[in-house]
Parts: structure tokens; C-alpha cells; sequence
């Protein structure tokens, strides 16, 4: 099938995205979206370019896009996953350049002006030096701007943190006084909720995937217990608006069990 020239098809798309975002009036929306921006190595292939950092970039540009979305839409709370532990072995030709274009995006991000209270979650201890303190300070001037909330996941994996907040719970528990096997023997799903990266993301309602990955990958375990999943074709640096409203209207017509 022959294709609309691309300055009718913009018109018609616009209007489509219109009345899609219309339905969704009044429709339960997720309060946390964690999203994995997959794909912007392959999209850069693709779009013929040969330095990957312009895939990069893009995808960062399309993180701070999103995050616009989000809050027109009302979304509470943000976890965008950038950079896992497992991508920390990296051969240095890949991750030096992304590392770096992440730094850009989070110096973006936290921009005077940006509506968006940010943390970084994840192990920074494992990131060079100079890139963990640029995205400490970054972040930083973000306390208390209040907004959507935004947790930007680099150096991260959920088995890891669910082990250091179990370390955490001990620690506290050991600091305080506290008697180690007491703890043991009323241990509870809570001690690990309240000593997770970010405590107040317990919870995850929704879950996006772009590059038709079908996989966590180690993305919020302890929070996606009962999280929707919504898997996108498309690599990060296209996606769209629309698909993201597509998104929203899947999760409105779930029906949310909770494992009951």
C-alpha cells in the first residue's frame, strides 16, 4: 500500500491523536509509568548514522519529551531506565559515550525551569567518579521543586537493590541498637518497601518497553509485582505521543487484580 505524502499524513495524525486523547478523559490513568528507553543504538543503525552518540542524544531528547507528556497527562511519578549494572561491562567504545550523553540528558532534565523534582537511583558507586558527582549535583537543585516525581535509573539492577535494601533494613535495625536475629524473625515485605532506592515508588502501576523487547531485564523487580506491561515495536528515539496515549488506553482497559 502506497503511503500518504508526509504533509498529509501530519494533519490526519494530529487529528487522530486529538480525538485518542479525548477518549482517555475520565479513564484511570497509572500514577508510576516506568519506562525502558530501549532501541537507540539500533535506531541510530537504522536512520544510517554513524556515530552512535546521535542515537543517544535523541533517545535523551525524547526522555525529556516524555516527561512533558507525563505530566500533561497527570502522571505522579516517572522511573526512567537509562543504564543498567549489567551495561556497566560494556566495552569502553560504547559505554564512554553513553555515559556521557546521560549526563547531558540529566543536566537537561533538572534544567532551571523544568517542573520535575529528579534522583538518580541505582549504584553510582560503580560509575567514574566525575560522572557520579555531575549527576549528584545535577540532581540536587531539583529538592523540593515538587511536580512529577522522576527517578532516572543508571548503574541500576533490581536484584541488586532489593539486596541493599535488605542490608539497609540491618544496618538501620543494628544501628539503632537493635538485636540482628530479632529482626530476622519478624522480618516483613515492608522492611524491604521502606529501604528501596526510592521509598516512595514501592509500587509500580505500569511498565513500557520500547524496541519489542519482551523482557524486565531486571527493571523494578520488588515494584512490578502487580505492574501492567505495555510492549512498543518501535526503537525509543520514535516513539511517539500517540503511542504513548496508545499506551494509556491499554492500561485503562485492563482490569487490575492485584494477584486476587
Amino acid at each position: 500500500m502506497k503511503l500518504l505524502p508526509l504533509f498529509l499524513r501530519r494533519p490526519i495524525e494530529a487529528v487522530y491523536e486529538r480525538r485518542l486523547a479525548s477518549t482517555l478523559a475520565g479513564l484511570p490513568r497509572p500514577k508510576h509509568v516506568g519506562i525502558m528507553l530501549d532501541g537507540n543504538r539500533r535506531w541510530a543503525r537504522q536512520a544510517g548514522l554513524s556515530d552512535v552518540r546521535d542515537g543517544y542524544r535523541a533517545g535523551g531528547a525524547k526522555a525529556t519529551e516524555f516527561l512533558g507528556w507525563c505530566t500533561s497527562a497527570g502522571i505522579e511519578h516517572v522511573t526512567l531506565f537509562m543504564l543498567s549494572d549489567d551495561n556497566l561491562g560494556r566495552p569502553a567504545e560504547q559505554l564512554v559515550p553513553l555515559i556521557e550523553v546521560i549526563e547531558e540528558t540529566v543536566q537537561d532534565i533538572t534544567a532551571p525551569g523544568r517542573p520535575w523534582e529528579v534522583q538518580v537511583i541505582g549504584s553510582l558507586d560503580m560509575l567514574p567518579g566525575a560522572s557520579a558527582r555531575v549527576l549528584k549535583e545535577a540532581t540536587s537543585t531539583t529538592t523540593g521543586r515538587g511536580g512529577l516525581k522522576v527517578d532516572i535509573a543508571i548503574g541500576y539492577g533490581g536484584r541488586r537493590e532489593i539486596v541493599d535494601a535488605v542490608k539497609s533494613a540491618f544496618e538501620d535495625h543494628i544501628s539503632s541498637g537493635g538485636d540482628p536475629l530479632e529482626l530476622v524473625e519478624r522480618f516483613e515485605i515492608e522492611d524491604i518497601s521502606r529501604h528501596l532506592y526510592s521509598p516512595t515508588a514501592a509500587h509500580t502501576d505500569f511498565i513500557i518497553r520500547t524496541s519489542g523487547e519482551q523482557r524486565l531485564s531486571g527493571f523494578l523487580l520488588w515494584q512490578s509485582a502487580y505492574a501492567e506491561m505495555h510492549w512498543v515495536d518501535c526503537y525509543w528515539p520514535a516513539f511517539r505521543h500517540v503511542d504513548f496515549l496508545r499506551a494509556l488506553r491499554s492500561y485503562a482497559n485492563r482490569e487490575r487484580r492485584f494477584g486476587k
